[in-house]
């Protein structure tokens, strides 16, 4: 059916441009595409960091805060635990999310899945755990929960008008948009969440610490705080490396990381290590998978056999070792080689007043001081208002108390009932809310002890108000009263650190160097990327004859040692880093092992050098086509680490023609594609540190040339060598002379 076109008329009366342009079926509109981020990218950006992803100054994310807040709606805080479908069920009325998110929530608040320092939750059943991938948590409909005892620091006070209240997402009911807390939930249990283009990572500390600390910023805001907060403390326990430079910009800006590493004991009846506590940042699976990789590797020669033994009474990982291991010497290469030893990372990133804001722990600290002294004055406000309110009632009864009869004479000679109130307002002078407190007063009340009693409260209201007054006008009073507030929590729920602190560990990190089998053997290396070290008996017994691949050919060869270390440079600027001890001896009837298989090059990345070293003494020299060299100290590829892969290892703005690398300064002849030679000696110009340095100008090209080739000097290679050097870099070098252009010439 046609579609009939609006007439001018028409498109005016629906507020519609005339001269617009009405897309059809099927017609596209260009777009600007910042319109577009900004009208449907930017509000699910905001909405996934205020609303989702991002804690607030309560230490809680919206999904937390209307779980815990449903349960406390159900009574669980002092009731029997309920199933935990109940409870996520119920929480829907609060988060529009589906039971599975809700219930994934709930897990990680619970005493069983062990993610907390101090869980919220108090749970029966299977809740998996957090240091295992394999250990999944039973469905909701299976396990029981209700709240933790230390949820009513959470919820104290929350109906006494000390935080806001805002409608759910269907208007149906209201829920606190911040819990009153009394202590600093936020630095006491971890939090992790990630936004857009932000994330938060709050790592977990003790609640001793974190309350002693609270009270010292109170008392003294200078306090240094690394006096009172120790370190981190994680619910899985392990033993954080203490590093005060660390800890401090941890401390200062809320970004940094710490070290944590396992806890083991060695069973030397079953000759094996137990690994009982680990990192915060890892799994069981993770670091099991690790060391199997390792030992496929070769490079945990002293394990038999690693398992997982967690059950019902805890974490426990076996590693079974072969005879005479030395226990202490392997566990510093687990450390430095699997995630027995993890950083954990720390990004203080804190909703405040709805933004977004990194901050350190003393500046968490304040913004906390500031909310829940807000709390403290909103309560003593509400409180006030009440007593007030109670007071006026009792003011109004007082007058009546005086003179009983006649109120009762009032009310007996008022015929309507309605007329009640009205006559006692006039017969004693009081308002009407205190009329209609007095005329509903029982009968059986009216009596001496009754009317004394009242009176006291009227003296009792009357000091309590004049103290919560003082409370609201007195900052220091509000101090106290947080500091009170602290001390309780502590001595509730406070506990001994679970994550140990070890300061003196400088000795225990160094790198064990392994015990290497040290043997003479030659080394060779072949421009297709082959590697072969053969010991001299091995030689000895051989043709002398290599098997290579076709036109393949040897390009290095020298004498060397099983212990010395080795740098491949490949073709696109970066070096791999290996050790003679990691290939196996071979033969010259094998073709020895592929470097970039064996290294784990880039996808179509080539060997072009192999540099070996045993104290990154000397220097790399690297010749460009544009004429330019290079000279980079070898100490500039010496890694504190243990890594395998270097970047930018030498420059790329020109194409290498040659590497070498040398101990001492030698001299080098140089060919360009014009036929000139030029003897350059490494010595005339300077190292450099930065390994991708663009190199000095040796030698001038002319036009369309390059340099083509570079090898060693040595003497009685040319009749007058003194032609082709020069004094001055660059040089534009000379043409081989007819003495030297015998075929004894390898260029």
């Amino acid at each position: 059916m046609a579609r009939k076109k609006k007439n001018n008329n028409e498109v005016k009366q629906e507020g519609l441009n005339p001269n617009a342009h009405i897309l059809g079926a099927g017609e596209v509109q260009p777009q600007m595409i910042t319109d577009t981020l900004e009208t449907n990218y930017m509000p699910y950006a905001m909405s996934v960091i205020l609303s989702r992803a991002i804690p607030e100054i309560d230490g809680f994310k919206p999904s937390h805060r209307k779980l815990l807040y449903t349960m406390y709606l159900m009574g669980l805080l002092n009731g029997a635990k309920v199933k935990s479908a109940n409870i996520v069920g119920r929480t829907m009325q609060l988060n529009p999310h589906g039971d599975a998110a809700i219930y994934e929530t709930m897990v990680r608040l619970t005493r069983g899945n062990e993610a907390l320092l101090h869980p919220f939750v108090d749970s029966k059943g299977n809740f998996g755990k957090a240091y295992s991938k394999n250990m999944a948590y039973a469905a909701s409909r299976y396990t029981e929960a209700k709240l933790d005892k230390i949820c009513q620091e959470l919820f104290r006070d929350i109906d006494k008008d000390t935080v806001d209240f805002v409608p759910n997402y269907d208007n149906s009911m209201q829920e606190p948009k911040l819990f009153p807390v009394t202590f600093p939930t936020v630095l006491v249990n971890n939090n992790t969440g990630i936004a857009v283009g932000m994330a938060s990572n709050i790592c977990s500390f003790n609640l001793n610490e974190i309350c002693e600390t609270t009270i010292a910023l109170l008392k003294n805001p200078d306090h240094d705080i690394s006096e009172t907060l120790k370190a981190p403390d994680f619910s899985g326990g392990g033993i954080l490396l203490y590093d005060k430079a660390k800890l401090d910009e941890i401390y200062k800006t809320g970004r940094g990381s710490v070290r944590v590493r396992a806890r083991y004991s060695y069973d030397k009846s079953n000759n094996c290590i137990d690994i009982t506590q680990i990192p915060p940042s890892t799994t069981v699976e993770a670091i099991i998978d690790k060391i199997i990789e390792l030992a496929k590797a070769g490079k945990l020669k002293e394990i038999s056999d690693v398992r997982d033994e967690t059950d019902k009474s805890g974490l426990k990982i076996t590693i079974d070792l072969k005879r005479g291991v030395d226990v202490d010497k392997l566990m510093v290469k687990l450390f430095r080689s699997t995630p027995l030893e993890d950083p954990t990372s720390c990004n203080f990133n804190i909703l405040v007043g709805g933004v977004p804001k990194v901050m350190g722990v003393g500046e968490i600290l304040d913004e906390w001081l500031g909310f829940r002294t807000e709390c403290i004055k909103r309560r003593t406000a509400f409180n006030l208002s009440k007593a007030k309110d109670r007071l006026h009632l009792l003011l109004g009864l007082q007058k009546i108390l005086l003179d009983i009869d006649k109120a009762i004479k009032i009310v007996r000679e008022t015929e309507e009932e309605a007329e009640v109130v009205p006559n006692l307002m006039i017969g004693f002078g009081i308002d009407e809310i205190q009329a209609e407190y007095v005329a509903e007063i029982k009968l059986r009340h009216l009596n001496r002890e009754y009317i004394l009693k009242r009176l006291e409260d009227i003296e009792e209201l009357k000091n309590t108000i004049a103290d919560m007054e003082d409370i609201l006008a007195t900052r220091s009073r509000i101090k106290n009263i947080i500091i009170s507030e602290l001390k309780d929590v502590m001595k509730k729920y406070g506990q001994e650190r679970k994550t140990e602190i070890l300061y003196d560990y400088a000795t225990e990190t160094e790198e064990a160097q392994e015990q290497v089998e040290d043997y003479p053997v030659r080394l060779f290396y072949t421009h297709d990327g082959y590697f072969k070290k053969i010991t001299p008996l091995s030689l000895r017994m051989s043709n002398g004859v290599h098997k290579l691949k076709d036109n393949d050919f040897i390009t290095q060869e020298f004498d060397s040692s099983n212990a010395v270390q080795l740098l491949f440079f490949s073709d696109k600027c970066q070096t791999y880093k290996s050790r003679v001890c990691d290939f196996e001896d071979s033969k010259t009837s094998l073709l020895g092992d592929y470097i970039p298989t064996k290294l784990g090059f880039d996808s179509g990345e080539a060997s072009v050098y192999m540099a070996a070293t045993t104290d990154y003494k000397g220097y790399m020299l690297f010749f460009f086509e544009n004429g330019k060299v290079a000279k980079v100290d070898m100490a500039s590829y010496e890694t504190k680490t243990n890594r395998k892969k270097l970047i930018n290892a030498y420059s790329d703005k020109s194409p290498l023609v040659a590497a070498f690398m040398i101990t001492d300064d030698t001299d080098f002849v140089i060919k360009s594609t014009s036929g000139r030679l030029l003897i350059f000696n490494s010595g005339a110009i300077s190292s450099k540190t930065t390994k991708n340095t663009q190199g000095v100008a040796v030698m001038n090209l002319k036009k369309g040339h390059r340099v083509a080739e570079v090898i060693y000097y040595s003497d009685g290679m040319f009749a007058k060598p003194q032609r082709y050097k020069t004094k001055t870099l660059p040089s534009a070098g000379a043409i081989l002379s007819a003495e030297d252009s015998g075929e004894q010439m390898s260029f």
